[in-house]
């Protein structure tokens, strides 16, 4: 296994989220090295267990390295102290899919935070909002539609954190919890939802 500051944080999320008893998307999983800029991005999905595919509500969540970062890690790890600890970017999109109907923002906006919990000593900050429809012909009113909400923020690590990836255990430790039940809450709004694409029952 890579020893790298960035894998041990991303260790410490999938711990966090699978702690939680969330259901990973394995087919959603990514990791990517951009080869032009450097940046690498690992992206990764979860939703609630029993849900089917794809579920009604899921975390959709990226975690990013950029090229200062490693720059940055370089140079602590080679004992020259960096100008800026580096940091790990982090965006959680709350994604509530396979709407039978537009829905209402405000309803979706209403259940949700203005920030998550202190991740460490960070918070994620709620950003901007989507909806997105998939159009079923030529209809305009038929069609599945999703609505995301992201929150976005970021990590940085001092030199105990990088010196002892573990540490980021607890830095992370409370993100499983607030995304499974913030995923709860967004499940149990009172939208028509379409069947899942496993559904094998008839009509």
């Amino acid at each position: 296994m890579l020893d790298h500051v960035f894998t041990d944080a991303i260790g410490a999320l999938r711990d966090a989220l699978e702690g939680a008893l969330l259901e990973r998307q394995a087919f959603e999983e990514r990791f990517q090295v951009d080869v032009l800029l450097g940046d690498v991005t690992w992206e990764t999905s979860y939703g609630l267990p029993g849900e089917g595919s794809p579920p009604r509500v899921q975390a959709d969540i990226t975690l990013d390295w950029p090229t200062w970062s490693q720059t940055a890690y370089r140079n602590w790890y080679i004992d020259e102290p960096p100008a800026e600890p580096p940091e790990v970017l982090v965006e959680v999109a709350l994604r509530i899919q396979r709407l039978a109907k537009r829905p209402e923002p405000e309803r979706v906006l209403g259940v949700l935070p203005e920030a998550s919990p202190p991740l460490g000593a960070e918070t994620l900050s709620r950003a901007s909002h989507t909806i997105e429809q998939v159009f079923v012909g030529t209809d305009a009113d038929r069609g599945e539609f999703a609505i995301e909400v992201a929150y976005e923020g970021s990590i940085s690590l001092d030199e105990g954190t990088l010196a002892d990836g573990s540490v980021l255990d607890d830095q992370f430790g409370g993100i499983g919890g607030w995304v499974a039940s913030t995923l709860v809450r967004l499940g149990d709004l009172s939208f028509e939802f379409l069947p899942p694409e496993d559904d094998d029952s008839g009509p």
